[in-house]
């Protein structure tokens, strides 16, 4: 009974790898089409805040130059830190590893495929809340301010 469970956690869990795997292609159209999801979206605040304010075509102008020098800003900053970034990720991993060498030491091999498996179900739960999470703050984003005030 427990090798039939286990095949089966096998089978979904292999199913679900399956599923998430994305085309490079698809992935270039999601990028693309969240740029213009984010375009627009600052092409709304900043009119919103023109009503608001009250704002007159050279404060819009200077509004939207600072706005753009800080993006550049914030992409340098990204750029900087990006290779601190991967040498975290890589220690991670490595630390990652040898935790699961030792896991797989002290582990009987039912046991540790048993461990396996529940370890990845527990990685899609996360990734599906997460991504519940995400669809829930684009809705909350959509959505106009019920108050007087703006972000």
């Amino acid at each position: 009974m427990k090798k039939l469970v286990l095949a089966a956690a096998f089978i979904v869990t292999g199913s679900f790898a399956l599923a998430q795997q994305v085309n490079p292609q698809d992935k270039k159209i999601n990028r693309e089409e969240m740029h213009k999801k984010m375009e627009l979206k600052q092409q709304e605040r900043m009119s919103e805040m023109q009503k608001e304010l009250n704002l007159n075509d050279s404060q819009v102008a200077k509004i939207k130059n600072l706005q753009e020098k800080r993006k550049a800003d914030m992409k340098a900053e990204f750029e900087k830190n990006k290779g601190e970034r991967q040498a975290k990720m890589e220690k991670m991993k490595a630390k990652r590893q040898q935790m699961d060498n030792e896991m797989k030491s002290i582990l009987s091999p039912e046991q540790y495929d048993k461990w396996q498996a529940s370890r990845k179900a527990k990685m899609e739960e996360r990734k599906a809340m997460m991504k519940e999470r995400g669809m829930k703050h684009d809705r909350k984003m959509m959505a106009k301010p019920q108050s007087g005030t703006s972000i």
